[in-house]
């Protein structure tokens, strides 16, 4: 026996059977197209079948496999229909799950953001997570490996003003995927939940995002965001480690430690902000 000899567990990348919402375009398409790139079979999943396709067409060229399902994460018998089909195609069930499918609101305080915009917000960032994991988690832990990564945002744990209802649905997303990795651990599947602040994607294209607040996020992407390559290879590396916090950039890192080591002057700070910009 060579006592000296370790083997590194797998990387769950590495030639997957991945399943990837909100696949059609920014950071989740740019997971499809990484993981193909890695040898994967990628079922990019995305409620606009046209851009599903489009994705796809990006995976075959990266040389990868792909298939588009039209799906829509608010609806959990679609989501249901959507592990269903992958497990079908895959010839088995999925070996990683990336619950990316998301929406930007803000611009309101809380008292006059409208009941639509916290539905709407809330719908598809937090329940579209929640039955991503509760539907492929049990496959996954039958399965006894595999991966799941969770895309939340720094918003989870910043608490911008003017972005109360976005900020619950990815603090939601934080500490549902915290308390998976828990439930979780020793059964060979990892965790990783995504906490990027600004990255170069079309999020604020969105009727809810108040229209100043719209332009200061696009400029903020212009001047300090991430590609949404660098991103998604960063994450994926990180689910391989069994890394569970992503935070892809120093912004985030420094967000992510203010707020824990000096909590009361982050809010007063914060405050302060929102005092000057009113």
């Amino acid at each position: 026996m060579d006592i000296l000899r370790w083997d590194r567990p797998p990387r769950l990348s590495r030639r997957a059977n991945a399943v990837v919402t909100g696949a059609g375009s920014g950071i989740g398409r740019a997971f499809a197209v990484e993981l193909a790139r890695r040898g994967g079979r990628v079922v990019c999943a995305d409620i606009d079948p046209v851009r599903a396709k489009e994705t796809v067409g990006l995976v075959v060229q990266a040389g990868g496999e792909g298939l588009d399902i039209a799906c829509d994460v608010t609806d959990e018998e679609q989501v249901r229909e959507l592990a269903d089909s992958a497990e079908k195609w895959f010839g088995a069930a999925a070996s990683l799950v990336i619950n990316n499918a998301g929406i930007g609101i803000g611009g309101n305080v809380i008292g006059a953001t409208p009941k639509r915009d916290w539905e709407a917000t809330l719908s598809v960032n937090l329940w579209g997570v929640i039955y991503g994991c509760e539907i492929f988690v049990p496959r996954l832990r039958a399965k006894g490996s595999g991966g799941i990564i969770n895309v939340a945002s720094a918003a989870s744990f910043g608490a911008a003003p003017r972005m109360g209802a976005y900020n619950v649905s990815k603090a939601g997303v934080l500490s549902l995927s915290e308390t998976l990795a828990a439930e979780l651990s020793g059964t060979g599947v990892a965790v990783t939940v995504l906490c990027p602040t600004f990255v170069k994607t079309n999020i604020v294209d969105n009727p809810g995002i108040e229209e100043s607040a719209a332009k200061l996020a696009t400029n903020l992407m212009k001047w300090t965001g991430v590609s949404e390559e660098s991103v998604a290879r960063k994450t994926l590396d990180a689910n391989d480690r069994g890394q569970l916090h992503v935070l892809p950039q120093v912004d985030a890192k420094i967000l992510w430690l203010f707020k824990r080591a000096v909590p009361a002057t982050y809010t007063r700070a914060l405050g302060l902000v929102e005092r000057i910009a009113r």
